[in-house]
């Protein structure tokens, strides 16, 4: 039975990243690692961690199973994921969450006033 997932509810770190690199579009498990790789270079994604949050994710219905996109290259070994409209009020949720974040930072002078450009 999957786990009520509250969208008031803050995420852990990872699972955000996951879902943040669906909200393009659908991609299988190694291209989300290297997107998270790239936003953050020198991050160590540990596949164990990763692969739990991402079956986390599926039984959460965060996300689902989806077709392999017509341009991809077929690979029966490849599962691609995207997000469930569950998983897209939740992200939504999380990014209004850390930008209000930002901006009590900024508020309170730790962050300049304006991003840097």
């Amino acid at each position: 039975m999957p786990r009520r997932t509250s969208v008031d509810r803050p995420l852990k770190p990872l699972l955000f990243e996951i879902l943040l690199a669906l909200a393009s579009g659908p991609r299988h498990g190694w291209t989300i690692v290297r997107s998270l790789q790239d936003r953050s270079p020198g991050t160590r994604i540990l596949p164990g961690h990763f692969y739990r949050t991402l079956s986390r994710a599926l039984a959460d219905g965060l996300i689902e199973e989806a077709p392999a996109p017509s341009r991809a290259v077929v690979d029966e070994r490849r599962r691609y994921f995207r997000l469930t409209a569950l998983g897209q009020r939740v992200a939504a949720a999380e990014a209004r969450r850390l930008e209000a974040l930002v901006v009590e930072s900024r508020a309170k002078r730790l962050l300049p006033s304006r991003p840097r450009s």
